[in-house]
């Protein structure tokens, strides 16, 4: 599982700076590598999409077992 975690979070930065640089600089980083709509950038972008979906799984089963662990307790 954390193999497959911290590929997710690999794969969901790249996506993130390909879209910061979209977002930025009209400026694709992905298409430039692989090719504009070439087989290789759709499998790229299709990897970044269901990693993405796999960490908000993942975030969302592990949310609450995470959420308390950080918070100090109350002293009373």
């Amino acid at each position: 599982m954390k193999i497959a975690y911290w590929c997710a979070l690999v794969l969901v930065v790249i996506g993130a700076v390909n879209w910061g640089l979209v977002g930025l600089f009209q400026f694709d980083l992905v298409a430039a590598l692989f090719g504009p709509a070439s087989g290789l950038s759709r499998l790229v972008y299709s990897l970044v999409g269901l990693a993405g979906v796999a960490l908000a799984g993942i975030a969302a089963t592990t949310q609450g077992s995470h959420r308390h662990a950080a918070m100090p307790v109350a002293a009373h």
